[in-house]
């Protein structure tokens, strides 16, 4: 399924995998920048009781698999921008 046609808010609790398919973490929240009502970005967390997030921006998204619950990216884990 493409990551356009899916809707960005309904993701919380999917893990999220690089393009190596490397685990980055699970997702937890969408994040809003240009528009209020369309999420920009993913806020996934990488450990249980991580502090830190990362920034997966929706662009790198290459797809969404709705039944395993499974967000696949185009790029790599180390090029992800982490935040507080």
């Amino acid at each position: 399924m493409s990551a356009l046609a899916f809707d960005l808010q309904a993701t919380e609790g999917f893990l999220v995998a690089d393009a190596r398919g490397r685990l980055v973490g699970r997702v937890e929240c969408a994040m809003y920048g240009s528009a209020p009502d369309v999420p920009d970005a993913l806020a996934v967390r990488s450990g249980f009781l991580a502090r830190r997030r990362k920034l997966v921006p929706a662009d790198s998204i290459e797809q969404i698999d709705g039944a395993t619950k499974v967000i696949g990216l185009r790029v790599e884990r180390e090029s992800i921008r982490r935040f507080l």
